[in-house]
């Protein structure tokens, strides 16, 4: 009876440790293929180089082509004023009539002057005929010895000379006098105060028995009488930024909005480049030509400019999404024999869904679209071509 039950025992032992082991194994092969997991795919994209050749927008602003604050030339009153904001006014148009007491009588004076200069002038003229003709006189006498002293002849030839010394002085006296006359003349003329060519009155300060006067250093607050500006050309002029001063051309044709039309386009030339970068703005001031015959835009609007940016030299290109950055760095992950490696790089701009990237890249270089990094640098991967959208970010 003993020994029965010892051989049961050992009987139904058997077979549990030999389940336990079977178990034991199996645990053991599927912790040794979590452990060696396989590598993760990547999609990739070449780098390509192109010209970059985009639009951005950048401010501008309207600009008269022409502009003038007109001030009087001397001290007077306004008589009468024809003009007024708005106006439009011709090259030579009379604006404004001014009196100016002080040049009447500045006029008076030269001509009275001009006058007593011609006056002596004559006198002088007639003298120096009568004392020429008493020396020829003399002189012809002095043919027969003893009828003229030498002393006589000599004194009427000194009076001759003194004469026409006399009669010079006295042109330049003239001529002075005619001067001055002709200057209260013209001084005159700026009574009359003209447009300085066509354009409209966009400013008028004055009226009727106004005091008014010229722009001087001591002045230098005074008010012009009216301000005319040329408006059926004018000046956009673009503050553009440093990165976009490259590829200016001279010619180009630029379109731009402005709010008062914002469902029209307009256009501009390019006509004038600084070639300059102001220090203080880091930008580029850059003139446009705008014909603007039919008078709808104005002066002081500000555009919003449909601003063509090229590069003079392709460039390196790569999907936007393959640029990773960080606290510390702007990289995108290249892909080299299927282990992963971090370059740095700048960007630049964006061509839809590519951007512009400097750095140690070349082009055909691959590189991960989606940079993360999560992908970590020496990471053994299995590389995939991503479509053709991705990689040329179309």
């Amino acid at each position: 009876m003993t020994r029965f039950r010892i051989a049961s025992i050992f009987v139904l032992v058997t077979p549990s440790c030999w389940c336990a082991s079977c178990s034991s194994n199996s645990s053991s092969s599927t912790k040794a293929q979590t452990s060696a997991p396989s590598a993760p795919t990547v999609e990739v994209a070449k780098v390509a180089s192109k010209k970059l050749s985009i639009t951005t927008r950048l401010p501008g602003e309207l600009q008269a082509f022409e502009v003038v604050a007109v001030f009087p030339k001397v001290t007077a009153y306004v008589n009468s004023i024809s003009v007024d904001r708005g106006s439009h006014v011709s090259a030579g148009q009379l604006m404004a009539r001014l009196v100016a007491p002080e040049v009447t009588a500045q006029r008076a004076e030269a001509e009275s002057k001009l006058q007593a200069a011609e006056a002596q002038r004559a006198e002088v003229e007639a003298k120096l005929a009568s004392d020429q003709s008493t020396y020829d006189r003399l002189k012809n006498a002095s043919a027969t010895p003893g009828v003229v002293a030498g002393n006589d002849l000599e004194v009427a030839q000194r009076a001759v000379d003194a004469d026409r010394a006399r009669l010079e002085a006295m042109r330049g006296s003239a001529e002075a006098a005619r001067s001055a006359l002709k200057s209260v003349s013209e001084i005159e003329r700026y009574l009359l105060v003209r447009a300085p060519f066509d354009g409209v009155v966009t400013e008028r300060n004055v009226h009727p028995g106004s005091l008014v006067g010229p722009a001087t250093s001591a002045s230098g607050t005074a008010m012009p009488m009216v301000r005319v500006e040329r408006t059926n050309k004018l000046r956009l002029v673009v503050p553009v930024p440093e990165k976009y001063a490259a590829g200016l051309n001279a010619g180009t044709k630029v379109e731009f909005s402005v709010p008062a039309f914002p469902s029209q386009m307009f256009a501009g030339t390019i006509a004038r480049i600084a070639h300059s970068v102001d220090v203080k703005t880091r930008t580029m001031p850059v003139e446009l030509d705008v014909n603007n015959g039919d008078g709808r835009l104005s002066s002081g609007m500000f555009p919003e400019v449909l601003w063509p940016v090229r590069r003079a030299e392709p460039t390196l290109f790569v999907p936007v999404s393959a640029v990773a950055r960080t606290t510390e760095a702007t990289f995108v992950i290249r892909i080299r024999d299927g282990s992963t490696e971090w370059v740095n790089v700048q960007t630049g701009e964006v061509d839809g869904k590519s951007i512009e990237v400097s750095g140690s890249l070349h082009e055909g270089d691959e590189v991960a679209v989606r940079g993360t990094d999560e992908l970590r640098a020496g990471s053994r991967v299995v590389t995939k071509k991503a479509s053709d959208a991705a990689a040329t970010g179309k």
